[in-house]
């Protein structure tokens, strides 16, 4: 029997999880939007500021797939997203070029 794994929940906490800790004179912030499933951490650097604010890995659910728009870290979000059970079939790179699922 296939285990029934939450999609949202799994991804919202994944990639808020890339907001913990910061660095050093930058500050990470999760923006999530649960109506359009979208799920971001931007990096906003503290004052004085020595370079622009950006995103860190951004992604959303497009019915049972997971885009990935943007990953900036040494630490892949496709590869948490793995290990918390979302097979890679359902997650597309598409900072990578991957195709996207068509519009409905």
């Amino acid at each position: 029997m296939d285990r029934v794994i939450d999609l949202e929940a799994i991804v919202q906490r994944e990639v808020e999880d890339y907001a913990s800790g910061g660095s050093w004179k930058t500050t990470f912030y999760p923006v999530s939007d649960t109506v359009r499933q979208h799920y971001t951490v931007l990096a906003i650097p503290d004052y004085p500021r020595k370079s622009r604010a950006g995103i860190v890995v951004a992604a959303r659910i497009v019915g049972v797939k997971v885009i990935i728009d943007e990953d900036n870290t040494d630490r892949p979000l496709v590869e948490e997203l793995m290990r918390a059970g979302i097979p890679r079939e359902q997650i597309i790179l598409a900072y990578a070029g991957e195709t996207l699922p068509p519009q409905e």
